[in-house]
């Protein structure tokens, strides 16, 4: 009965990464030479470079590090800091360098297609944490690879904490399959 269900699938919602540039910013310098950043030293001691294509946020500091976020792949983590590295060498507030970046968190989505009996997951699977009146999710910490599962009984699963977009896929078929193994999957009517 359980062999029925479609396989779950996944969808990268956020890669943050974290980028040295190895230089100090000029960060006044920079929001006057790029009128799109947004800074506003009283209220936050970085400036924020938001780029449409695509789709991110990187947050710039004076010590030359810098924090991007919204992407949704790796590849788009490279085309922001390769964009934001060229506009910043174009109107000279950076000399040239190679900017190092480290992915620090993938966050994704996933659908089992199937129920989840939380109850009795919460009894057969180690490090857990499972308080329904606090959280509706049963929330699930993997050792390998090292993420936290967020898993709800509708089937949806949220993924964090993974370091490459391969983790993320290789933890929800992890899950997945120890779930059916455990019988706690139920079709969806």
């Amino acid at each position: 009965m359980v062999s029925v269900l479609p396989k779950p699938t996944v969808k990268i919602e956020n890669v943050v990464a974290s980028v040295a540039l190895g230089q100090p910013i000029n960060l006044s310098k920079t929001a006057e030479l790029i009128s799109t950043v947004e800074y506003e030293p009283e209220q936050f001691p970085g400036l924020v470079y938001r780029l449409s294509r695509p789709k991110t946020a990187t947050l710039i500091f004076s010590s030359g590090k810098m924090v991007c976020t919204g992407a949704k792949s790796e590849e788009d983590v490279k085309k922001t800091v390769k964009q934001i590295v060229s506009a910043l060498q174009n109107k000279g507030v950076i000399k040239d360098g190679k900017p190092e970046y480290q992915i620090q968190n993938v966050v994704a989505s996933a659908n089992l297609y199937a129920e989840v009996n939380l109850e009795s997951l919460a009894l057969l699977l180690e490090n857990v944490l499972y308080e329904p009146e606090q959280f509706p999710g049963l929330i699930y910490r993997m050792d390998d690879p090292k993420v936290v599962l967020l898993i709800f009984s509708s089937g949806k699963m949220v993924c964090t904490g993974a370091k490459k977009e391969e983790d993320v896929r290789i933890a929800v078929e992890k899950i997945y399959k120890r779930l059916l193994d455990l019988g706690v999957l139920k079709p969806k009517s």
